[in-house]
């Protein structure tokens, strides 16, 4: 059955995952699906441009009024993550990539300053194109030089565990990323790989 279009929350300040704080090792990149991973809706079939900002930036309305926003924790995990220096990807096979990157340019996200960023702005790869996800994962892989035993990716399709054959670990999440799933993770990936001992 096709996925409805999930009513988007308000920001909602989160503590900071476990995992970032424990001293253990951490992936050197953590790259996101965008639709219903960190937005609850399909960009390519529910949002019709263009696209209006609200005021403070936490949202966008498309031209019926419609409202579409990160799911609540998301914001938050963005910027932690900056903040610790963890590198940040996406890897989306939407049908329009052009609208999904101005969504994450019209959304922004506080800083660990509390200044407003462009979403756009906290992600240091976009991969946002129709296709394999092994393609997005093969650029990633060139452009950054990693080990894909170093990349940790979160999907709510379980046909994109397909990436695993390349050695990325993915977590699958069903209702958007939270702080929860980012700990589970980042702890799998630690398991897959031995790591659940080693120290940054």
């Amino acid at each position: 059955m096709p996925k409805k279009q999930s009513k988007s929350t308000s920001i909602s300040l989160t503590p900071a995952p476990s995992t970032l704080t424990d001293s253990l090792i951490l992936p050197k990149l953590i790259v996101f699906d965008l639709d219903y991973t960190l937005w609850p809706f399909w960009v390519d079939t529910h949002v019709s441009p263009p696209l209006k900002p609200s005021p403070t930036h936490d949202s966008t309305k498309d031209r019926f009024g419609e409202t579409f926003a990160f799911y609540s924790e998301v914001p938050s995990i963005l910027s932690v993550l900056r903040e610790r220096g963890i590198k940040i990807g996406a890897a989306s096979r939407t049908m329009t990539p052009d609208l999904a990157r101005e969504m994450l340019r019209l959304l922004q996200i506080p800083d660990g300053d509390g200044k407003k960023k462009k979403a756009i702005e906290y992600f240091d790869y976009l991969e946002i194109y129709p296709g394999s996800k092994i393609t997005h994962f093969v650029k990633l892989q060139k452009q950054t030089g990693l080990r894909y035993e170093d990349i940790l990716f979160f999907d709510d399709e379980s046909r994109n565990r397909n990436v695993e054959s390349l050695g990325v670990h993915m977590q699958l999440v069903r209702d958007g990323v939270t702080v929860n799933e980012l700990d589970n993770g980042i702890r799998e990936w630690r398991k897959k790989h031995g790591h659940e001992a080693i120290r940054k």
